[in-house]
């Protein structure tokens, strides 16, 4: 299972990822974490990433896509993948097909997990942290001194300023404007599906093994 993985904040991308990385033994490559790791442990990417960002500069494609070959030429990652967090840009796209091309690597397909806006605003306006571990509950499932206390390690429970209404309006709005030229162009190469991902996890991740699988004997299919 080769993909790449769109949603936006809210949608339970995060959630389907790790189910689809149990279910395949596969790597979830965070782009993020990726770049925090390098910059962390000094790696050459990592020291020339950090260049870029101690002056305020957005970290260069050709270092992102550095950092993703290396990820994917280790044995774990190769064979089984899914990215997250990138590409964000048409241009970043065609890079990242070129690498794919150079080392060999079919992509499966490019999958987007549909949004209901009202929904994701309300979802995040209940979604609390733990300080201490890091844990994500929702109020809808809290009561009682759960509300404010972690299940997990009896950290307190805050509410992350990111998920406060009207950020998460202005970042959906940017996700929206910065993914659909993207969208267009997995669509034209037919590598594109879209998922409603409003559904109960169970079922969302159940529609996604089902194009999984069919993808497999059916490479390219597009919604």
């Amino acid at each position: 299972m080769r993909i790449i993985l769109f949603g936006p904040p809210g949608v339970g991308k995060g959630t389907q990822a790790k189910l689809l990385t149990e279910e395949f033994d596969s790597v979830h490559i965070s782009t993020g974490d990726l770049l925090r790791e390098a910059v962390k442990n000094r790696t050459p990417l990592g020291v020339k990433a950090k260049s870029y960002m101690d002056a305020g500069n957005l970290v260069p494609d050709d270092v992102m896509i550095g950092l993703i070959e290396e990820m994917l030429n280790s044995d774990r990652a190769r064979n089984s993948f899914i990215l997250d967090g990138f590409p964000r840009t048409v241009a970043q796209a065609k890079a990242l097909d070129d690498m794919f091309d150079r080392m060999g690597i079919k992509l499966d397909g490019v999958m987007s997990l549909r949004v209901d806006h009202e929904e994701v605003v309300r979802r995040l306006n209940n979604r609390r942290m733990c300080r201490t571990c890091g844990r994500i509950y929702s109020l809808d499932h809290l009561k009682g001194k759960e509300l404010t206390q972690c299940r997990n390690c009896g950290g307190e429970l805050y509410h992350r300023e990111d998920d406060m209404p009207d950020t998460v309006k202005h970042r959906l709005e940017v996700y929206l404007k910065q993914t659909k030229p993207l969208k267009d162009f997995y669509r034209q190469s037919g590598r594109f599906i879209q998922i409603d991902g409003m559904q109960e996890i169970g079922y969302v991740h159940k529609m996604i093994l089902d194009w999984i699988y069919r993808n497999r004997t059916q490479p390219h299919i597009a919604d």
